[in-house]
C-alpha cells in the first residue's frame, strides 16, 4: 500500500502534468531526483525552476482543496497576529490572517506540516485554519506585520528608574553602565532593524517638548513611526553615539560617525550624525542600502534614448561632466553607476567623496577630513599627482574645487562631479557664478545631467484612475494628448497602504555639442542655451517625468512634487 504522502505527491504531480505545468520529461527528472536525495517534490519543482512559487501554491490549493490566500490583498489583522510571537512566525514560515469564533486563519506555504499546526493550537489554545500563499509573501507580509512598538516599550521599561528623570535627563550624565545595559542595547537594535525592513533611508531620533519623535524616511517622505517618553531620551542617544564612534561626553558639538549594523543575513552600513537642540541632541542615521549602490546604469531609470546619450558621453577620454540636483535626487548613485560602468583595470580611477559611503574594487577612493586639512580642494591636486585617468569629484561647493575641476579636465583627465542646481542649464551657470571662465567652461564641458527621484507605482495594488484635474491637465500639457485615467496604487500591504513601492530616477540629459559651446563661450544667456539644447534632442525633466507617468511607471502627483525646474 502506498504511504499517504508518497499518494499526496503524485496527485500534485498529476495535476501539475495534466495542466501542462510540467511533462513527462521533467516528471521522471523529478522522481530520479526525489530518489537521490529524498527531498520534497515541492522543494525539487522551486529548485529545478519548473513551477514558481505562484503556481506551486495555486496546485496545492486545487489539490489539497484548501483555499489559495493573496496577501498582496489580503488585509491582515493585528489581533490575529498579536496572538503568534515574531519568532514562531518566523520558525514555520507562517503569518495569522484573522480570527473569530475561537479560529485562527494562518497562511502557510505547507498546510501538511502537523508539528506546526499543533504547536500553533498549544500557543494560541485556538483552532488552526490553514490558508495556502507562497512563502516569498508570507517572509513579506511577517516583516511587514510585527512591529517593533510592542517589543520597544517593554525594552524600554526595563530602564533603570534611577535614570528615567524626565526633562531633566537632557542633560544629565548617563553611565556607561546603563548605556551597555541589554534593554537600552535591545530598542536600538529594533529601531534599526524595523527601518531596514521598511526600506528606509533614514532614522530621525528627534526630542521635543514632551517627548521623543522617532520618524523614518520611506522613499523621500518622512513618516512618524512612534513616541517615545522623553525618560530614555539620553540612554538611547548614548547608545547611538557609543556604536558610531562618538564622544558621548560632548552633547554641544556636532558630531558624525559611522555604524556597521549586523542583520543577521547581511550587514548594513549606516552614517550617524548629532547635533544639539533647544530640547536636547537629536540623532538622524542613513542607512546605506548597498543593493541600490551596485545597480548599473540602465535600472536606475534611463529611458533608452537618454541612456545612450549618456553613456557617448562616458565614453570621452577627457572633459567634465557634470551631474547635478538638490540633496536626496541620487547624484551619488548615478556617479557611482557611472564609474562603474568605466574599465577600472586599464584606467587608473580615483575619488575625492565627503564622506565614502560605499567601498568599490579596483577604484581608489579617498575621504575629505577638513580637520586634518583634506578638502576637495586639495584633495584634487594631490589626486593630479597620481597620475589618475579618471576623477570622481564628489562635490563642486567653492570655486577653487571648480578651478581646479576644470584644470584637470583640460589636461586630459575626465572629472565626473555634482552640482546643486535646478537641471542642465542651471548648472552651467552655476559654474560661471563660481569664476569658471566662460571660454574655459566651453572647452572643458563634455556634458550635464540633472536628476530627480519620483515614487514607482506599487506593481501589487495599481490600476487605471482618475487623478485631480491640475494633474490631469499637467499632463495633457507637455504630453499633447487626452487622457482621463493614470495607473495608480490604491494602497495594499506591500506599501503600506501609500500606493507606492520604490523610487526610480528621472533625467535630463544636455550634451556639450559645438553649437552650445559656441553659446557659453560667447556668455549666452539661459534662455539662449535652453533653447538650442532643446533643437539638439535635450528631453526635459519635465517631459522624461511625464514619460515614466505615460508607462504607467509613476503618477502626475509625483511629478509635480519634485521637478521644481523653471524650464518646466
Amino acid at each position: 500500500m502506498e504511504s499517504p504522502a508518497k499518494s499526496v505527491k503524485k496527485d500534485l504531480l498529476g495535476i501539475l502534468t495534466e495542466a501542462g505545468i510540467i511533462n513527462d520529461e521533467q516528471l521522471q527528472r523529478i522522481e530520479d531526483l526525489q530518489h537521490k536525495t529524498g527531498e520534497r517534490v515541492e522543494h525539487i519543482l522551486l529548485q529545478q525552476r519548473m513551477v514558481t512559487q505562484q503556481q506551486l501554491a495555486f496546485f496545492t490549493s486545487l489539490q489539497l482543496g484548501i483555499p489559495f490566500v493573496n496577501l498582496r490583498r489580503e488585509s491582515i489583522k493585528a489581533d490575529a497576529v498579536k496572538l503568534i510571537p515574531e519568532s514562531v512566525a518566523r520558525k514555520y514560515g507562517i503569518i495569522p490572517v484573522a480570527q473569530k469564533d475561537g479560529t485562527i486563519i494562518i497562511a502557510m506555504e505547507d498546510p501538511k506540516d502537523i508539528e506546526a499546526i499543533e504547536d500553533l493550537t498549544a500557543i494560541t489554545m485556538k483552532k488552526i485554519e490553514p490558508v495556502i500563499s507562497t512563502a516569498q509573501d508570507i517572509q513579506e507580509m511577517i516583516d511587514l506585520n510585527y512591529r517593533i512598538g510592542g517589543e520597544l516599550e517593554e525594552q524600554l521599561s526595563q530602564i533603570p528608574t534611577r535614570y528615567r528623570g524626565g526633562a531633566g535627563l537632557r542633560e544629565a550624565r548617563v553611565s556607561s553602565e546603563t548605556i551597555a545595559q541589554a534593554p537600552v542595547v535591545r530598542a536600538i537594535d529594533l529601531l534599526i532593524k524595523q527601518a531596514v525592513r521598511d526600506r528606509a533611508s533614514d532614522i530621525h531620533v528627534e526630542p521635543q517638548e514632551e517627548r521623543v519623535r522617532v520618524r523614518y524616511r520611506i522613499d523621500g517622505i518622512l513618516n512618524e513611526v512612534m513616541g517615545l517618553p522623553l525618560s530614555v531620551h539620553a540612554p538611547l542617544i548614548s547608545r547611538v553615539k557609543i556604536m558610531a564612534g562618538l564622544n558621548i561626553a560632548e552633547r554641544r558639538r556636532s558630531q558624525d560617525g559611522q555604524i556597521t549594523f549586523d542583520m543577521g543575513d547581511r550587514e548594513v552600513d549606516i552614517r550617524v550624525a548629532t547635533s544639539n537642540t533647544i530640547y536636547g541632541e537629536m540623532a538622524v542615521m542613513r542607512i546605506l542600502d548597498k543593493t541600490f549602490a551596485f545597480l548599473p546604469l540602465p535600472e536606475i531609470g534611463f529611458i533608452p534614448a537618454i541612456l545612450e546619450r549618456y553613456l557617448k558621453m562616458l565614453k570621452t577620454p577627457f572633459g567634465m561632466i557634470l551631474i547635478s540636483g538638490p540633496t536626496g535626487s541620487g547624484k551619488t548613485t548615478t556617479q557611482y553607476a557611472s564609474v562603474n560602468t568605466l574599465d577600472s583595470v586599464g584606467r587608473k580611477i580615483i575619488t575625492i567623496e565627503d564622506p565614502v559611503e560605499y567601498h568599490f574594487a579596483n577604484i581608489n577612493q579617498m575621504q575629505v577630513n577638513p580637520a586634518a586639512g583634506v578638502t576637495f580642494a586639495t584633495g584634487l591636486r594631490a589626486t593630479m599627482r597620481l597620475d589618475p585617468d579618471v576623477i570622481l569629484v564628489g562635490e563642486i561647493r567653492d570655486d577653487e574645487t571648480a578651478q581646479i575641476s576644470t584644470q584637470a579636465a583640460l589636461t586630459g583627465h575626465l572629472v565626473l562631479s555634482s552640482v546643486h542646481a535646478n537641471d542642465t542649464v542651471s548648472t552651467i551657470i552655476r559654474m560661471l557664478d563660481l569664476g569658471i571662465e566662460p571660454f574655459l567652461i566651453a572647452s572643458a564641458l563634455v556634458g550635464v545631467v540633472a536628476q530627480r527621484m519620483v515614487r514607482r507605482v506599487c506593481p501589487y495594488c495599481s490600476q487605471p484612475s482618475e487623478v485631480a484635474p491640475d494633474e490631469r491637465e499637467a499632463y495633457e500639457e507637455e504630453m499633447g494628448e487626452k487622457r482621463s485615467e493614470f495607473i495608480v496604487g490604491v494602497g495594499c500591504n506591500f506599501c503600506a497602504g501609500t500606493g507606492y513601492l520604490g523610487r526610480t530616477g528621472i533625467f535630463e540629459v544636455l550634451v556639450a555639442t559645438e553649437a552650445i559651446r559656441r553659446m557659453i563661450a560667447r556668455g549666452a544667456d539661459a534662455t539662449e542655451i535652453r533653447n538650442q539644447a532643446d533643437k539638439e534632442g535635450t528631453v526635459s525633466l519635465w517631459h522624461d517625468g511625464m514619460m515614466k507617468v505615460k508607462e504607467g511607471i509613476t503618477t502626475p502627483f509625483d511629478v509635480m512634487r519634485n521637478v521644481f525646474s523653471i524650464s518646466s
